[in-house]
């Protein structure tokens, strides 16, 4: 096996940046920060974090993941299927906000940054192959409802609570439709 510098480090390849290269990369990385700031913002408000913690989610993964390649595909960042799992995964465990539900937050970080770099390492990624289009679409489908009607009670201005039974919540959101905001 033949490791270079350059195949650990895929980023010494493209740096000794050119005028044009870096005149087009300056307006890519500005256009992304623009959409990925108030982006993360709102899903660290989902995963019940603080809407600070959007932003470490937001810059540290893209400058760790723009020194081992690139991709005009891929959007390194925070993502709403994460942030809802991360609010599900702990909200049993603290309370949404809570110092103890940040450090249980950053725990669980590393630990699935952790089975992922060891599922890299292993080359597992092709187990993803073995999922039916029907399952994949299922899922899409439900992480986008549950994150949908998690935002209903900030979209009308009334308090929803935080229970094990989504629909519980939403139920009592419903409930208090006549106490509204809008």
């Amino acid at each position: 096996m033949n490791l270079s510098l350059t195949t650990l480090l895929p980023f010494l390849k493209w740096m000794p940046l050119r005028g044009d290269a870096l005149k087009a990369d300056f307006i890519a990385g500005l256009t992304v920060a623009l959409v990925l700031v108030p982006q993360s913002m709102a899903y660290a408000q989902l995963a019940g974090l603080p809407a600070y913690y959007g932003l470490y989610a937001a810059f540290l993964p893209v400058m760790v993941a723009a020194m081992w390649g690139s991709s005009n595909q891929l959007g390194t960042g925070p993502v709403a299927v994460a942030s809802l799992l991360t609010a599900s995964a702990l909200t049993p465990l603290a309370a949404p906000g809570s110092e103890q539900f940040v450090v249980l937050a950053v725990m669980l970080a590393l630990l699935v940054g952790v089975v992922q770099l060891a599922l890299g390492i292993f080359k597992l990624g092709v187990i993803v192959n073995f999922l039916s289009h029907p399952v994949i679409v299922g899922f899409t489908n439900a992480a986008a409802m549950i994150i949908g009607l998690s935002q209903v009670n900030k979209l009308i201005g009334v308090p929803m609570g935080r229970s094990e039974h989504f629909i519980q919540d939403i139920w009592g959101v419903a409930k208090q439709v006549g106490d509204t905001h809008l």
